[in-house]
């Protein structure tokens, strides 16, 4: 008999949990199918409002008469949450636009600007979040907007990417609530529009400002004697407080009514080759940037001032192999050439081949030019090869060795002595410090100009050694 009292509750029990399941079933599949077709959530009031029931009905264990409450507010908050579904925005109640700039540059705030229309004559309340790849930091991340009936509300925000490349911005992110705020909807927009980012531009512009007032000096960049100057006449320009007054140009003064100078240049038709090291030893980080990204900055600084001078520059980016040649050629428009074929390189974790440079450098470029190789040495194979392949350019070409220092190089060399860790972690940065300068010294008995500076320091001392060559016609 007990057995059988034992198997029938058993049998009770089962049935009862397989009904629980059941009615668990019934409820979670329609709020499964909204948040896998509609992208419709439960919020947290209809939490709330559900868990009121569950709460009240514990007072039944005090007094039976609250059964009818209860159940009252069992169909009561369904039928609620069934009405206040219903109030939620569709995904043609908004209309999205984004404006924003195709060219961006590495680290600069980068504007882009959202449009919201809301299309119904309901007031609402939408939260928009533009979808934003991760190498990009976005300032706000996202938008609480008031949206008034039939309205256009538009917002701003700045990105800032901290690596060069393509990118696109594929969609704009809004969520809704429902009147009640039971229920959350997600809706996407596909607004799609694509973004470059480059190599720091910005230096270049305050080059061209600084370079009307001469006042490059606060670049950092040096006035250079240049021989020939004043029989070699380039164009007039206004006066500034800078000039000489012996560079008058007093007809053209009366003849405009303004103070007016004459401007001069060296020669013209020279070329400037860049020879980019893009494996893996450009791949450590000063500042913020990979080394490759401040040599580029770098490089293309100094491309612009060799096109302002009337040179031509041309480019090889480099690895295991050839990633990119952009022919040596003349005028400002070069900089675009030079732009689209460096902005979406990137180091690569290979060994540099120096040869295929050097001979692709053989092979296309037969015209004396100014070779200026950037890159990092950090051991006996790379110099070595460095030193063998720059030395076979002197006579046929001018090759200029910049080579980057490392901060935490200097840092332990220089750092005080506070046990024996610290004086054998300082001895041996000076005994490489000692080779890298021998390194140095060797480049220039061989005939080889070379420049030994910090990454992010490397724009005006480059510029400067390119005035002095064409100041002293080495080329």
């Amino acid at each position: 008999m007990t057995d059988w009292i034992i198997s029938a509750l058993q049998d009770h029990g089962a049935f009862l949990f397989r009904i629980a399941g059941l009615l668990m079933l019934a409820l979670l599949a329609p709020l499964l199918a909204l948040a896998w077709f509609k992208r419709i959530f439960p919020h947290t009031p209809i939490v709330i409002a559900v868990a009121l029931p569950a709460v009240l009905s514990l007072g039944l264990l005090i007094d039976q008469r609250l059964l009818p409450f209860i159940v009252v507010a069992d169909l009561i908050i369904p039928v609620i949450a069934l009405v206040d579904l219903f109030t939620l925005a569709g995904p043609k109640s908004f209309k999205v636009e984004r404006e924003a700039m195709r060219v961006a540059s590495i680290q600069g705030n980068h504007k882009v600007t959202l449009h919201i229309s809301n299309l119904r004559r309901i007031s609402r309340t939408a939260w928009v979040r533009d979808d934003i790849p991760q190498e990009f930091s976005v300032e706000p991340k996202q938008f609480v907007l008031r949206l008034g009936p039939r309205s256009r509300t538009t917002v701003h925000y700045d990105l800032k990417a901290s690596r060069r490349g393509k990118f696109s911005l594929p969609k704009v992110h809004v969520r809704v609530r429902s009147f009640l705020g039971f229920w959350q909807r997600y809706l996407e927009y596909p607004v799609e529009n694509p973004i470059h980012v480059y190599p720091d531009m910005k230096q270049l512009a305050e080059f061209a400002i600084l370079a009307r007032t001469n006042r490059l000096s606060l670049m950092g960049v040096r006035r250079t004697r240049k021989v020939g100057t004043e029989n070699e006449f380039e164009r007039l320009r206004d006066y500034t407080l800078d000039d000489n007054y012996k560079y008058m140009d007093w007809r053209a003064t009366a003849r405009r009514s303004k103070l007016t100078v004459k401007d001069f240049q060296t020669s013209h038709s020279q070329r400037l080759i860049f020879l980019l090291d893009c494996g893996r030893l450009m791949t450590n980080e000063s500042s913020g940037l990979s080394l490759l990204d401040h040599s580029l900055n770098a490089a293309l600084m100094l491309s612009y001032v060799a096109l302002r001078q009337g040179d031509s520059v041309g480019m090889v980016c480099f690895s295991d192999r050839i990633l990119s040649y952009v022919p040596p050629k003349g005028g400002l428009t070069q900089m675009n050439q030079l732009l689209h074929a460096s902005f979406d390189r990137f180091p690569d974790i290979v060994e540099s081949r120096y040869d295929d440079a050097f001979m692709h450098l053989a092979t296309h470029c037969k015209k004396r030019s100014l070779v200026v190789l950037i890159t990092n040495i950090i051991d006996e194979v790379n110099s070595h090869q460095v030193e063998s392949y720059l030395g076979t350019l002197v006579g046929k070409h001018l090759p200029l060795g910049v080579l980057l220092r490392d901060h935490q190089l200097f840092s332990a060399a220089d750092a005080p002595h506070t046990g024996d860790v610290s004086l054998f972690r300082s001895a041996a940065a000076a005994e490489i410090l000692s080779w890298r300068h021998q390194v140095l010294r060797d480049l220039e008995h061989k005939g080889v100009l070379a420049l030994d500076v910090f990454p992010e320091d490397m724009t005006a001392p480059l510029v400067n050694s390119y005035l002095q060559i064409k100041a002293r016609h080495l080329l």
